[in-house]
């Protein structure tokens, strides 16, 4: 038997998380990008053959992301030196173009294999990468959520094979023609959560010879990997709080992992010191964004939290509710997904305001029957959007929205104190990009949306309307209050 041994680490969903945080009584330093580099370069001595990959979202999440447009990401990104990554869909919130600008800034390969250029039938990234390693040759496909879809669905030059089914051609695909005898090992790098990686594990052919897919996008903390289909399925969280490990034996006679062990490696300074040279270059980074960003906003009165975007939360509350103020609209519905941290305040500087709503999105006001408004909460607020991978959403205060998980149905919705009436007509405000993915998202079409009145663009700019409300609400606060219920959980 002709084995070798490899170890690859792996991270996704990063966020921009660049900076170590003190945590517990003892205060340990814990995640950073200066940590993850120094453990990075320890395991890179100790072992012989190791490999390092990002399965998506690199940026956003972060100040300094924002601020430098990812390009801040991707220049610290060359420094940890990842051997292949992926993208994910928050690579596409600067835009496309921006994107491709990026793409070549990276000194790594970054693989996508079902992102096409209509048109053209071309495909928008490479598909593969095949890395030589101990005279070994190891195969990375990338595979990208549908909600890149709706990121760049006003760019019409862009399409995808966006459904499972399609992605799971696509890996046969570049299988058939590029996968040979030489290959002996095949991973896919995605960012389409971990449920959808089983789901598509299931549909792979074992003929096509996929042994690993390491993915992204839910934030999925396991404690071993899935095993579906005879293939390994991890996933390492959010963030640079910890990176995953796998250490391998592959058999180069039947190109498969004849043995492995996985572990969820905590990156904390009992650890590993810090890479103080990457820590210098963060700071270079953050020096310029502090000098700007260090600015009061606001006192809050209390401390606000948002720890998991499926739940109502008072970040959650106080943002609906300002946006709300700001459209005088019945209903708002803040993507929570694009409340970037887990709690803000009391105190709130522009560069804690900008790292918690980083997006400068529009806002457009519809006017649509009750009919309609309760299929928009049935829709979202169903159990199996509320998973990690669907898109939920934070109201405003006047809203109370009740769903029975084990009815699978929309118990009551009120506003104001008052049942939503069927026949009754209600303003509703989105976020432009909820706007463009109402169809995925709230199961109403654009259509519907503006039939029973003309579309109001309230505002250009969400981000300009939150940061004028806190300047002018000092000592605001908010509880979770049930607003939204739901039964049976």
């Amino acid at each position: 038997m002709n084995t070798k041994r490899f170890t690859i680490l792996h991270s996704n969903d990063m966020h921009g998380d660049f900076m170590a945080e003190m945590q517990g009584a003892e205060g340990r330093l814990t995640g950073g990008l200066a940590l993850l580099s120094g453990y990075i370069n320890k395991v890179r001595n100790e072992e012989e053959n190791v490999i390092y990959v990002i399965s998506g979202d690199m940026v956003q999440g972060s100040i300094i992301d924002s601020e430098y447009r990812g390009i801040s990401t991707i220049e610290i990104m060359n420094y940890l030196a990842p051997d292949v990554a992926t993208l994910g869909n928050h690579e596409f919130d600067y835009g496309l173009p921006h994107l491709l600008f990026l793409e070549k800034m990276a000194n790594f390969p970054i693989v996508n294999a079902n992102l096409y250029i209509r048109d053209h039938n071309k495909r928008l990234m490479r598909p593969y990468h095949i890395l030589n390693k101990a005279g070994f040759d190891i195969m990375f496909l990338g595979i990208i959520t549908d909600k890149v879809i709706d990121a760049i669905k006003q760019d019409s030059l862009v399409g995808s094979f966006i459904s499972l089914e399609e992605a799971s051609e696509e890996v046969g695909r570049i299988t058939n023609a590029y996968k040979n005898d030489d290959i002996d090992l095949t991973i896919l790098l995605t960012h389409i959560g971990f449920e959808s990686d089983c789901e598509l594990a299931r549909l792979l052919k074992p003929e096509w010879g996929v042994d690993i897919i390491i993915g992204g996008h839910s934030h999925t903390i396991l404690e071993q990997p899935a095993l579906v289909n005879g293939i390994l399925i991890a996933q390492a969280g959010v963030g640079t709080d910890q990176v995953g490990r796998f250490d391998i034996v592959v058999d180069d006679d039947t190109n498969s992992v004849v043995d492995f062990k996985w572990q969820l490696i905590p990156i904390t300074d009992d650890l590993v010191e810090p890479d103080s040279r990457l820590q210098a270059y963060i700071d270079s980074f953050k020096g310029e964004v502090d000098r700007k960003y260090n600015t009061i906003v606001c006192k809050l009165a209390s401390t606000l939290t948002h720890p998991r975007r499926e739940v109502e939360t008072a970040l959650g509350n106080l943002i609906a509710d300002a946006l709300a103020e700001s459209a005088e609209c019945d209903v708002m519905l803040l993507g929570s997904g694009s409340v970037r941290v887990k709690e803000l305040g009391p105190l709130v500087t522009l560069g804690d305001f900008i790292s918690c709503f980083p997006y400068n999105d529009t806002l457009t006001r519809f006017t649509v029957d009750g009919r309609r408004l309760e299929r928009i909460f049935s829709h979202w607020m169903r159990p199996e959007n509320r998973d990690g991978e669907g898109e939920c959403y934070q109201v405003n205060g006047a809203v109370r929205a009740v769903y029975n998980d084990a009815e699978r149905r929309l118990v009551s919705l009120t506003i104001n104190g008052e049942p939503v009436r069927p026949d009754g007509r209600y303003t509703i405000c989105l976020q432009g990009y909820h706007v463009s993915s109402c169809a995925d998202y709230l199961n109403i079409t654009p259509e519907e949306l503006a039939e029973t009145g003309r579309p109001k663009v309230v505002s250009t700019n969400a981000q300009d309307v939150l940061l004028e409300f806190l300047r002018n609400n000092q000592n605001a606060n908010r509880k979770v209050e049930g607003r939204l219920v739901y039964l049976g959980t």
